[in-house]
């Protein structure tokens, strides 16, 4: 009887075994999916730029002028000639930053819009209006033309941007207002301005890329580094100053040499060119705000 009883203790035990090992197990919980977020052009951003800068201007026609003896600048008495070449030689580097916000619509690919300030460093066209050619002139003596485009030290420009993204790659255009100043010499003629500052307007359009956020460029922990080519048409109005030639005497007096008794044989115009270039250059931005 007590074997009996044994042996349906042990089967009952190992049934209940096997009817537990059956059971299903209890699920795991499912991992935990983070997304990606959508990269969007929105927020601020400041950066750096460079390039090169060139004339666009007309300004090649040649000014020739007789001046009589009276007027003392030449080494050689008598009348003489002077002669402006009226080559293109405003040139050069262009570097500065830039500060901005964009908003894009659409997170991803969208149309995205902004505005721009930047200014600009620049180095070329200082010495363009000065004589290239003329009759001997007197020990300490310059002449001038001022009918030329002068050179810049500096220009700036606010824009309005609008582009269109493709996630992380924007195409733009852009245009609006732009300034400059630097460049001009005081001579102490009437009609001479001192202040060289220059307003108009300027167009353009560039291309822009969003590197990741842990790129080895994001010096300063922003949101994301875009780097951007872009190319501008700068037009500066000035006006009709500095009309004339004129020259500086070994003294240092300045003689304008439009006045009465100078006649004007070909190329001169009573009307100083408006300052054009273009500029292509690359830049670096650092965005801060929305991924």
């Amino acid at each position: 009887m007590k074997k009996l009883l044994l042996a349906s203790t042990v089967l009952a035990g190992m049934t209940a075994a096997a009817a537990a090992a059956d059971l299903p197990r209890r699920a795991a919980p499912p991992p935990v999916f983070t997304p990606v977020p959508v990269f969007t052009w929105t927020g601020f951003y400041a950066g750096f730029n460079a390039g090169y800068g060139f004339g666009t201007g007309n300004d090649r026609g040649a000014t020739v002028a007789a001046v009589p003896a009276a007027y003392g600048v030449f080494a050689n008495p008598g009348p003489q000639v002077i002669a402006f070449a009226g080559q293109r030689s405003a040139e050069g580097f262009v570097g500065g930053g830039q500060i901005g916000y964009n908003y894009q619509f659409t997170p991803g690919s969208g149309f995205v819009v902004g505005v721009e300030a930047d200014a600009q460093y620049v180095d070329f066209g200082r010495d363009r209006n000065r004589f290239l050619a003329t009759s001997p002139l007197a020990a300490g003596a310059a002449a001038f033309n001022p009918n030329g485009v002068t050179g810049l030290d500096y220009f700036g420009t606010v824009r309005g941007r609008l582009g269109y993204a493709f996630d992380r790659t924007l195409v733009y255009a852009t245009g609006g207002f732009a300034y400059g100043s630097g460049g001009g010499r005081d001579f102490g003629l009437p009609n001479f301005t001192r202040d060289e500052f220059q307003t108009g307007w300027t167009v353009g359009g560039g291309v822009e890329y969003a590197l990741p956020t842990d790129s080895f460029l994001n010096f300063f922990r922003s949101s994301a580094v875009t780097l951007k080519v872009e190319g501008l048409y700068v037009n500066l109005d000035q006006g009709n100053r500095n009309n004339g030639l004129f020259a500086v005497g070994a003294t240092g007096i300045p003689v304008a040499l439009s006045s009465t008794g100078v006649t004007v044989v070909s190329g001169a115009t009573s009307r100083r060119n408006d300052t054009e270039f273009a500029v292509v250059r690359a830049g670096i931005n650092y965005k801060f705000g929305s991924y």
